[in-house]
């Protein structure tokens, strides 16, 4: 096998194979350097994650995904060191499943014995291999039996002084072609007098305009419709308030993406939650959908939802 390793702290690193369009990644590396991290940041990505497969069922289970769920191309393995002969296991699956035409890479997290003996500290756990013996004799075991894997690792990721947002941003460009990370937005309106919404990110408060329920032919029907809509749309300031959150959304979006964070809740509440959030809520997610990066690629991932629409 090509030695493709590189060592890095910010992101890249090619693949072994470019052939085929189904995608196995092989995630392994040292307990508390930050498999869970990837792993979780892998699945938000779009990949299907398993978790300490053993590389024997490694084959079966690629074919019963493929054949299962067509439209999954790309799944991420996460592998522990539970058998000193992982490295060539490891090695001869990657062999045999290149040869099917399935493109194989493997990610390897490292980091220091003095910050991983800090961190298995921190959260009082015992390393998987320490057995009876000191965590600094199983970290030890651990990497003799990884120093293989890492030799000829595609990709190196030393953790010991990455934030958890920087190693996800390595993680995040694994794999060549993936496009960059796109914000998932839920907009939802709401009514001040059920109570704030707990999952909220960001509140826009839009009580500032005119009540359309003091309205007798617009208060049965909702911001969902033409006259309720057109009516708050159309007041003074609504517009400017609807560009200025688009901006505001912009730019607290960056901020989410360079610290790893990849959902935002944006509650857009009124009184009841009927009339005004509703007509709001709705025009906000439709000017969020039509924003594109540089590329022309839409920027966010776009839903809607009105909790309290319909309540009395």
């Amino acid at each position: 096998m090509t030695d493709q390793r590189e060592t890095t702290e910010q992101s890249g690193g090619p693949a072994r194979s470019e052939a085929g369009e189904f995608t196995v990644l092989f995630v392994a590396g040292m307990s508390g350097a930050g498999r869970s991290t990837a792993a979780n940041v892998l699945e938000d990505d779009g990949w299907y994650v398993a978790d300490n497969v053993p590389p024997s069922l490694i084959k079966t289970m690629v074919r019963m995904v493929r054949s299962s769920d067509p439209s999954i191309t790309r799944l991420a393995m996460v592998l522990r060191a539970s058998d000193p002969n992982l490295a060539q296991e490891v090695e001869e699956l990657r062999d045999a499943l290149e040869a099917s035409g399935i493109r194989t890479k493997l990610l390897y997290l490292d980091a220091s014995e003095e910050v991983l003996v800090r961190r298995f500290e921190q959260v009082r756990r015992r390393h998987p291999l320490q057995g009876k013996e000191t965590l600094v004799e199983g970290i030890a075991r651990e990497r003799a039996i990884l120093a293989p894997l890492k030799n000829v690792a595609d990709l190196v990721v030393e953790t010991s002084a990455l934030t958890a947002a920087k190693l996800r941003s390595v993680v995040e460009g694994v794999s060549p072609g993936d496009t960059e990370p796109r914000l998932s937005i839920a907009v939802q309106s709401f009514g001040f007098k059920y109570g704030l919404p707990i999952d909220s990110d960001l509140v826009a408060d839009v009580r500032f305009l005119p009540n359309p329920h003091w309205i007798d032919e617009l208060r049965d029907h909702n911001g969902r419709e033409a006259p309720v809509r057109d009516y708050v749309l159309g007041q003074p300031d609504a517009g400017e308030f609807i560009d200025l959150y688009t901006d505001l959304v912009s730019i607290v979006g960056r901020g989410y993406l360079r610290e790893g964070k990849r959902y935002m809740t944006i509650s857009v509440g009124c009184t009841g939650g009927k009339h005004r959030s509703v007509a709001i809520s709705e025009e906000l997610a439709r000017r969020l959908r039509k924003a594109v990066d540089d590329a022309g690629v839409a920027s966010y991932d776009v839903r809607v939802m009105h909790r309290d629409l319909g309540r009395e």
